[in-house]
């Protein structure tokens, strides 16, 4: 199960449903009985830490992660 965000353009509100990816596309209504649209999701995700203290796969910095390989070094 998933939490999908919905939108009724006629209550104007944005509501939240738990359905089964295969039921996502599905339409589905408001509390008061409006037919409710699907609308896109911002998702964003926060450790709490400095951008210093992550692993050096998640620093960036080249394709290998902080430049474990050869690859910065051949850029020139």
């Amino acid at each position: 199960m998933a939490i999908y965000e919905y939108y009724c353009p006629t209550c104007r509100e944005k509501f939240e449903r738990r359905r089964s990816m295969s039921d996502a596309a599905v339409a589905t209504a408001c509390a008061k009985g409006h037919r409710a649209e699907r609308t896109l999701s911002a998702f964003a995700m926060s450790r709490g830490g400095a951008a210093d203290e992550l692993p050096a796969a998640m620093a960036g910095g080249g394709c290998c992660g902080g430049g474990a390989c050869a690859c910065a070094a051949n850029s020139n």
